[in-house]
């Protein structure tokens, strides 16, 4: 092969390498999930959510980049006390019928830094609850697994990519149930977000 041949290949080879992965986070493992905390002077209330997805765009190379949009389904937000999950679903609190989906759309990472595969950032987004939408920046952490996709999924090839951030939101802020029952249920929501995303090859 000659030199000229070499060149364009070796441009296509790098420009490949180094494109962004999309990565799927509807786990078919049913795994990913999100966890909030409220701590009021009467009661502490702990819940969770595993109705994730979302895509996120990301690229080894240049992390920095990354974008995507997570959504999490409102119905699919639990708490241990069947008549308190009943209430947080119903118009006076998250009217998930009105307002089925929880999203945060990223936008931008500030103080990006890798090392090996785990990449930790300031994440700057889109946050949408209850038809509110405001900025926020958190902590991120992305870490990236190469080929490490068989090991959770054992019938499918590909990539994997963590993410696990925690932020806190001001309920008020998204008009749920604003300054209201604060004695039991905290203003303050504690959110922790840990999830796996695929980027499948054949």
């Amino acid at each position: 092969m000659k030199l000229n041949q070499i060149v364009p290949l070796l441009v296509l080879t790098t420009a490949a390498y180094a494109a962004p992965q999309s990565f799927d986070f509807k786990d078919p493992k049913g795994v990913n999930n999100a966890v909030f905390k409220l701590d009021a002077p009467l009661e502490s209330i702990n819940g969770s959510a595993n109705g994730v997805t979302g895509t996120v765009s990301f690229d080894a190379e240049n992390p920095a980049a990354t974008t995507g949009k997570i959504t999490v389904a409102a119905t699919s937000l639990t708490v241990p006390n069947p008549m308190m999950n009943t209430h947080l679903h119903s118009d006076k609190w998250l009217d998930a019928e009105k307002f089925p989906e929880i999203t945060f759309e990223a936008k931008s990472l500030a103080n990006v830094k890798t090392e090996g595969n785990v990449t930790t950032a300031d994440i700057t987004g889109a946050f949408t609850l209850h038809g509110v939408t405001k900025e926020i920046t958190a902590p991120v952490k992305l870490t990236y697994l190469k080929d490490k996709l068989s090991s959770r999924v054992p019938n499918l090839k590909g990539d994997l990519l963590v993410i696990r951030a925690n932020f806190v939101i001001n309920r008020g802020d998204f008009d749920v149930a604003k300054g209201q029952y604060e004695d039991k249920v905290s203003t303050t929501i504690d959110l922790s977000l840990s999830i796996a995303g695929a980027a499948v090859t054949k």
